[in-house]
């Protein structure tokens, strides 16, 4: 049941329905609590604390992360929870703790060689160095076309459409605006249906901006 549970928090968490992701994370750390289930109550944790920073409560959502990954390190990488933990760095500012985490995830990418995790790394390193200095839009057009290519390798679709996003905002930033929209109607045509997430509806605001 605990497994069950865990799964349904994360893609809810990782569909960036944070209210939902919240409460599938607190209901799995009270039955946690409950059988003695230390593994997933620290998996509750991170993401009840990514839940947590989606709603703005980045403070107390980044501690949560980090207590929860601390606890996790003797049983192996999760580089999933450190994009995660990376990206709410990001949206947060905390770019100097954000930076470290990145470098701990490029670090455990390259020592473990999981390909899955390559497209969020490869955009998310796009992002610090743009954060960093606007200076660094060619390395960071790299990387954000490394992550596309990486996501298509992998046929994932909705990390593509993220990395495709990131660098539609660079393109556009540059005065390429026509070409960053064409990039994202490609990818968001490709879509049937779960036009209410909110990456789509990111991509759908996105592309009415770069039209105008």
């Amino acid at each position: 049941m605990a497994a069950a549970q865990f799964f349904a928090a994360w893609l809810h968490q990782y569909r960036r329905e944070a209210h939902i992701a919240q409460q599938m994370a607190e209901r799995l750390a009270a039955l946690s609590e409950e059988h003695g289930f230390n593994f997933w109550f620290c998996q509750a944790k991170i993401i009840r604390g990514g839940a947590l920073t989606q709603q703005g409560r980045y403070r107390e959502g980044i501690a949560q992360m980090q207590e929860g990954l601390a606890s996790l390190q003797a049983r192996g990488p999760r580089l999933s929870y450190l994009s995660l933990l990376a990206q709410a760095c990001l949206e947060a500012s905390q770019l100097n703790t954000g930076r470290i985490v990145l470098s701990e995830l490029l670090a455990a990418a390259d020592e473990h060689r999981y390909p899955a995790s390559e497209p969020d790394t490869y955009r998310l390193r796009g992002e610090f160095l743009l954060r960093q200095d606007p200076s660094n839009a060619a390395e960071a057009e790299n990387c954000f076309e490394r992550a596309i290519a990486a996501a298509r390798n992998l046929n994932a679709k909705m990390r593509e459409l993220r990395a495709t996003m990131s660098l539609a905002s660079l393109l556009a930033d540059q005065g390429r605006r026509q070409e960053g929209r064409a990039m994202v109607a490609d990818i968001y045509n490709w879509f049937t249906e779960g036009f209410d997430t909110a990456d789509l509806k990111d991509a759908r605001a996105l592309l009415d901006d770069l039209a105008t």
